[in-house]
């Protein structure tokens, strides 16, 4: 008798379908699937009323001819050129009717189909399990700085030198800020999130540094994931010490888009009204709807980010005091990649 698949065999299979709905598919899926729907997301919402309003066999009935229409569909085109030796695995919600039908089919074809068992919530417990048991045995150097400080930039140059980086602000498409929001870049679902995470996590060297950006609890819209935030918070820090003008420029490279939509530049400038009093905000909210991008950016590096810089670090980081320190004035592309040289010096053991 064939063991059952596990999520952990998932790469011994040729194909990874997800038998999902487009719109499930979307909230989060197992990395590497391709989506296959059993019902489209109008379909799934036909045959649950005729569940509730109906009954089981109803449902069944209509819901069965929905699914071979779309699995003749599937075979037609997807599956056309899949040799005879092809080896899917295939899973759905809980691994039932929906994958359970397709594996079905496929093996009457003479497919070596197979289902995985609890389909996605089997990988969501996953996920969780794997984000809990490695994220604090990772050995991470926090990268802190003051806003301004290129924290992404040196960790995209830190992995292009071939060192381990877990980039969140990449993972969540948000740079972390009142500002952060990425253009045409929507965040993802939260699921999708931790999911992205424990991809990263999978391909980790346990016994390299891993180098992360310091966050706070959120990234936009998005939790980190406990684990990771409390080992984060428990690390070694090496600070990124960038003089004002370096940051005022490379602000003004990295966010120069914001001037694109000034009206929302100004409407985003309103949500600080109440940290910086009326008078204060009509400024900046003047600078955002003229695009005078270089004050309002010298403002809010001066008045709102730097004051609360240190303390927030000391309160969140038990590494903050005993951090290494890096200094720059030079946050232009090649130094930056100085920079991140510089950054993983700090991590080397003396000799």
């Amino acid at each position: 008798m064939r063991e059952p698949v596990r999520v952990t065999d998932r790469q011994r299979f040729d194909t990874l379908i997800d038998a999902r709905t487009p719109a499930e598919f979307a909230i989060d899926h197992i990395p590497g699937a391709i989506n296959c729907p059993t019902l489209t997301n109008e379909q799934r919402v036909i045959v649950g009323t005729l569940y509730k309003q109906v009954g089981s066999f109803e449902a069944k009935r209509v819901g069965g001819a929905m699914v071979a229409e779309n699995l003749a569909r599937h075979l037609r085109e997807v599956f056309a050129d899949k040799p005879a030796n092809w080896k899917p695995l295939i899973y759905c919600w809980r691994g039932g009717l929906r994958s359970g039908s397709m594996t079905q089919w496929l093996r009457l074809v003479g497919w070596d189909a197979q289902q995985l068992p609890g389909g996605y919530k089997a990988w969501r417990r996953y996920v969780i399990d794997l984000i809990a048991r490695v994220a604090p045995t990772l050995n991470l150097r926090v990268v802190v700085g003051a806003t301004g400080s290129a924290k992404t930039s040196v960790l995209q140059a830190l992995a292009a030198q071939g060192h381990q980086v877990i980039d969140l602000e990449g993972l969540a498409c948000h740079k972390g800020s009142v500002l952060g929001n990425m253009p045409g870049q929507p965040q993802p679902s939260q699921i999708r999130f931790e999911t992205l995470i424990s991809e990263k996590l999978e391909s980790i060297d346990p016994s390299r540094p891993v180098f992360v950006e310091g966050e706070s609890r959120k990234i936009g819209r998005l939790t980190l994931p406990e684990p990771l935030l409390a080992h984060m918070r428990a690390s070694p820090c090496v600070e990124i010490d960038a003089t004002p003008a370096a940051r005022l420029a490379y602000l003004l490279r990295d966010y120069a888009y914001l001037g694109e939509d000034r009206e929302q530049l100004s409407t985003k400038m309103g949500l600080l009204k109440d940290l910086h009093g009326k008078a204060v905000i009509s400024q900046w909210q003047d600078w955002a709807l003229q695009g005078q991008l270089a004050p309002l950016f010298e403002a809010l590096m001066t008045s709102h980010y730097d004051p609360h810089y240190a303390r927030s670090q000391s309160k969140n980081y038990v590494g903050w005091a005993a951090r290494q320190s890096v200094a720059t004035d030079d946050l232009t592309p090649t130094g930056i990649d100085l920079l991140a040289t510089a950054v993983a010096e700090c991590v080397r053991p003396s000799t």
